[in-house]
């Protein structure tokens, strides 16, 4: 049985769609049988971001019962799996997003990892998402209005039950004006997983339609991805090694 994360922020733009992508895309190297969904019903973004905004099924299909959840899984170049929702308006009438929940209790059945970008804020498919996930993961950027955002995130998490992974500092650029990694922790009262830097790397993979850690796989922002998704599922330097060599071997 595998365990779901969801990946959300109290507020958009912080670099919570980035997050999830490469955050996948780091599993899937450690290898971990990982799907990385779409669950913004209102405002995907993981198709625009992978080169595939349209795909003939998405999550919009399984959540209305129009198709298996198998049948909207796709697999990237590295092996990854996407679950994609639909960009059409039209696609979101009669959409009931807390059925998210059902969905991810289908996809733990079939991957050791799914990684669900939520909605930003804190309505009802956020909620949704919040409901269908094992651990929460925070993103936010150091500054005080996204903290504050991510505090309240994390209070609506406690109040579902929900067990907080940690949190990630997207975007930062080192400056004077930004909140330091101890004040940021100290706020959320939580662990950070890492800090991603603010790097033109992940502007360029956009551009390029990939992820970063595909595009620029030694970027600051990859290596960074890599460390918090060791993090996030306990592996050290020498087992994270260890299980890339066999899975290279096919023995992993």
């Amino acid at each position: 049985m595998g365990k779901v994360y969801a990946v959300i922020s109290g507020k958009g733009g912080v670099g919570k769609t980035t997050s999830a992508i490469n955050l996948g895309f780091s599993l899937n190297e450690l290898g971990k049988e990982t799907v990385v969904v779409d669950a913004n019903l209102t405002t995907p973004n993981i198709g625009i971001n992978l080169g595939s905004p349209v795909v003939p099924i998405t999550l919009n299909h399984v959540i209305k019962g129009e198709a298996r959840v198998e049948e909207a899984i796709y697999e990237h170049e590295t092996g990854t799996k996407i679950l994609l929702s639909s960009l059409s308006v039209d696609e979101l009438k009669n959409l009931k997003h807390e059925k998210i929940p059902e969905v991810a209790k289908k996809l733990k059945k079939i991957a050791d990892v799914v990684i669900l970008d939520s909605s930003a804020g804190l309505g009802e498919e956020a909620r949704a998402t919040l409901k269908a996930a094992d651990e929460v993961v925070i993103v936010t950027n150091p500054e005080i209005s996204a903290v504050t955002d991510a505090l309240k995130t994390i209070k609506l998490a406690e109040q579902l039950n929900k067990k907080i992974a940690g949190v990630i500092i997207s975007r930062h650029q080192g400056k004077k004006w930004e909140l330091s990694q101890e004040i940021v922790r100290d706020m959320l009262e939580y662990p950070l997983l890492g800090v991603v830097p603010e790097d033109a790397s992940v502007k360029e993979s956009l551009k390029m339609k990939n992820a970063v850690l595909i595009t620029h796989p030694k970027s600051k922002a990859s290596r960074a991805y890599r460390k918090i998704a060791k993090r996030l599922i306990g592996l050290n330097e020498d087992e994270s090694f260890f299980r890339k060599l066999l899975k290279k071997l096919g023995l992993g």
